[in-house]
């Protein structure tokens, strides 16, 4: 389905039927996230979606997995507080400034093993990877 499709749905669903729409429809079809939505609680299980970007200010307290999907660039500031699963993403290549990972990176398959665990590491800088990185 075509991103401005969902999009449309969604959004008369909010307006005429007061039904919001769920937090994966917005990544879907990249409509824009409140502040709440933007702190997410949870684990974000985003694997295998066709997901390009995520927005500025995305927080996850849980662990979040982008494996196997089309995410081309994470936004600076990303803050993960557990494992952050990039396995097989193979558009992106390269890491943001301030990434905070409070537990395990995994990059296996991905354009991210060519690079050294230190170079990751200064790639992020100021942020930081808490634990290891998994190849």
């Amino acid at each position: 389905m075509e991103k401005e499709t969902l999009k449309n749905i969604f959004n008369f669903l909010e307006k005429n039927d007061n039904i919001k729409t769920p937090l994966m429809g917005k990544f879907m079809s990249e409509m824009p996230l409140t502040k709440e939505e933007l702190n997410f609680k949870g684990n974000l299980n985003l694997e295998f979606t066709k997901i390009t970007s995520l927005p500025e200010g995305l927080k996850v307290g849980g662990w979040m997995s982008l494996g196997y999907s089309k995410i081309e660039s994470l936004p600076e500031g990303l803050k993960v507080g557990g494992n952050l699963h990039l396995e097989h993403c193979t558009n992106l290549t390269s890491l943001p400034k301030g990434l905070e990972v409070g537990w395990e990176l995994s990059i296996k398959g991905s354009k991210l093993e060519k690079y050294t665990d230190d170079e990751l590491r200064e790639m992020i800088e100021p942020g930081f990877i808490e634990y290891r990185i998994v190849r």
